[in-house]
């Protein structure tokens, strides 16, 4: 199991089985501290945006700093566990089933232009984290492979320096209720990739903030699914 390049972007290679990851969805406010460092209320339900999959490249590759994002420092990491659904549709399914409809986990890394998400995208999401390259993933591992998703410690290093240092049982909503809440009313269509949110630590909470410079390099590993590791360059 490994994702690829294909003609139109990513995709996952299993045995014989071929799954395009054709929608992007994030979860903001996934964990209550990551919600604290902001100033912000915890969400009483998974707060969601979609990031462009033109932006996913895979670890070793390059996350690129494009022009749009070079007058101001901005590029924050946010590392996280990436879920990829199918490669059946889903809909309404419970909670209690939701795990069931996993393909795959990775490391992902939710890369961020801040003031494109929060000014110049007019506080609009999906601006800010959909520029080419800014959703790395990691080598895949099976569902069945990750005993228990709620149980996975969470480290993201720059440069060799901790900067976060979490574990998803302390999301805010758990993977299955994300599945679960998600698909109410609403299909999601096979190769959707959830990021499921990200701890504290990030770089634009930090006194002073920490932002993506070329020549930095990123790694983000979550026990038991892998390392994802990023250098990081300007257009």
């Amino acid at each position: 199991m490994h994702f690829t390049r294909t003609l139109d972007g990513v995709a996952l290679i299993d045995g014989a089985r071929t799954l395009p990851v054709r929608h992007i969805i994030g979860i903001g406010r996934n964990y209550a501290e990551h919600a604290k460092e902001q100033g912000a209320e915890i969400p009483t339900r998974p707060m969601l945006f979609a990031k462009n999959p033109a932006s996913l490249c895979l670890s070793g590759d390059a996350i690129v700093i494009p022009r749009a994002c070079q007058d101001r420092p901005q590029v924050d990491f946010e590392g996280e566990l990436g879920v990829l659904v199918g490669p059946e549709p889903v809909k309404d399914v419970p909670a209690e089933r939701a795990l069931s409809c996993v393909a795959a986990y990775c490391v992902a890394n939710d890369v961020s232009a801040r003031w494109w998400q929060k000014e110049g995208g007019g506080g609009q999401f999906y601006r800010g984290k959909s520029f080419d390259t800014f959703c790395p993933v990691g080598a895949p591992v099976p569902a069945s492979s990750v005993r228990d998703p709620q149980a996975l410690r969470l480290t993201t290093r720059l440069n060799g320096e901790t900067m976060q240092n979490g574990t998803t049982a302390d999301m805010v909503f758990s993977v299955a209720t994300l599945i679960a809440e998600i698909s109410r009313g609403h299909t999601i269509v096979p190769g959707t990739l959830i990021l499921t949110g990200t701890p504290s630590g990030v770089g634009f909470a930090r006194n002073p903030p920490v932002w993506l410079n070329a020549g930095d390099t990123v790694e983000i590993e979550v026990e038991g699914v892998g390392k994802l590791v990023n250098t990081v360059r300007a257009e």
